[in-house]
């Protein structure tokens, strides 16, 4: 997709119903199909510790039995016409997304609705849910880089909302009941700042019709609101921890701060300085000091988490047990570098262009479509964001890197954790 042609606001057509739902729609008529992605404020942050896990159990089961339809019912209409439609929990918002023909968009609504609207939580389901659950964090528990990720996040977030696992733990899962699914889902699940977004072979004022026959009348004024994610503090020095594994033959290592909201005005400059840092071509500098000249790693990245509160920047690594500390000095090494040195202008332009030249990949399908423009509502970035990207990515200069790699990168106040023999 050229760069003229991406959605803004002469394309995007937004509504906002009665109940606070907005509707997003883009026609794209490439292909007779569609693409429907939509989000609840229904995520992990209603939970407390000890229901750690409710929120993600609570949006596995929503489409295993409604009061109208059966587990089996619903996936025989959805395999009827090669239809797809899932559900997912994070911590602020559950989304869903479900793509079909566009002859089928209405199948794939009403499924969406029936599912967020009326779901039954049949105990006989409910059980198998839990097990399938059980069954992920016991494969999770042997594994390293899993392992390593989880104490990380504890280690740097501690008491913080962030410092909650989204998927629980043996005990919490084991502990749920039917009761306490039903509970979360009549407090946390409204229309209230709902977004649907539908991407495909549809006008856009039919998708806003189609999504105002099966959404329009819902209604939750006692909708429960999720609690304010303060800033999370960064460690006032390097912190350890180490996660016991003796069977394993490979330790990974993950390390990170908190990093900025998506709203941060200087977001680009970090994402930028991440990218030089660990991702672009084979990761990076990190890639081609850590793994390609050192020889220390099997993998080693960076990674910068967008969210609405303060989800961490980290850096993560896979290496031989007695490679773990000159590991962690060498990446540590790379992060001064960031800070002490202006990026080189030819190594800005390569991560610009890779930026921007990943874009229009993104934007060639309707659930990358759905995807980006969903985000666009989601974190206030302007139905324009698409056409101001490539401008905001290239003026961000090599000062404005080293600035916020100061700001929001540490070699020292750094949380540290590891997982290995």
């Amino acid at each position: 997709m050229a760069a003229n042609n991406y959605p803004g606001p002469e394309t995007i057509h937004r509504y906002q119903l009665d109940n606070g739902i907005v509707v997003l729609a883009f026609e794209n008529f490439a292909a007779e199909s569609v693409e429907v992605e939509g989000l609840v404020w229904a995520g992990g942050l209603g939970e407390s510790r000890a229901q750690a896990g409710l929120a993600a159990f609570t949006a596995n089961s929503l489409m295993r039995g409604t009061h109208s339809r059966s587990f089996e019912t619903i996936y025989d209409e959805l395999e009827s016409v090669g239809a797809e439609l899932g559900f997912s929990t994070g911590r602020y918002t559950t989304g869903f997304s479900g793509s079909s023909l566009a002859e089928d968009i209405d199948l794939i609504l009403t499924l969406a609705a029936d599912a967020l609207r009326h779901p039954s939580f049949p105990a006989e389901q409910i059980e198998k849910v839990r097990g399938e659950i059980l069954t992920g964090l016991q494969i999770q528990a042997n594994d390293t880089r899993r392992q390593a990720s989880k104490a990380f996040h504890a280690l740097l977030y501690g008491d913080h909302p962030y410092g909650s696992y989204l998927s629980g733990t043996p005990e919490t899962i084991t502990s749920l009941k039917r009761e306490d699914l039903a509970a979360f889902h009549a407090a946390y699940y409204g229309p209230r700042q709902m977004i649907v977004t539908v991407v495909g072979a549809v006008k856009a004022d039919e998708a806003a019709a189609k999504v105002q026959r099966v959404l329009g009348d819902w209604m939750h004024p006692a909708q429960a609101t999720l609690p304010p994610v303060p800033d999370a503090p960064r460690p006032a020095e390097l912190r350890r921890t180490h996660v016991r594994m003796a069977e394993k033959t490979q330790s990974d290592i993950v390390m990170g701060l908190p990093g900025p909201r998506r709203s941060a005005p200087d977001y680009q400059d970090i994402r930028l300085a991440n990218t030089v840092l660990g991702v672009f071509g084979m990761y990076g500098r990190l890639g081609k000091t850590v793994r390609e000249e050192q020889g220390l790693a099997y993998y080693v990245y960076s990674s910068l988490h967008s969210s609405l509160g303060p989800s961490p920047w980290i850096a993560g690594t896979g290496v031989s047990p007695d490679k773990v500390e000159q590991a962690i000095d060498s990446i540590r090494q790379q992060i001064r570098r960031m800070q002490d040195e202006l990026v080189p202008e030819d190594e800005l332009e390569d991560s610009k262009a890779y930026l921007t030249g990943s874009l229009p990949v993104s934007l060639e399908t309707n659930d990358g479509l759905a995807g980006i423009i969903t985000d666009m509502e989601l974190y206030g970035l302007g139905m324009d964001y698409l056409l101001r990207y490539t401008d905001m990515v290239n003026e961000v200069t090599p000062a404005r890197v080293q600035a916020a790699a100061q700001k929001y990168l540490s070699a020292d106040e750094i949380a540290v954790a590891v997982a290995g023999p």
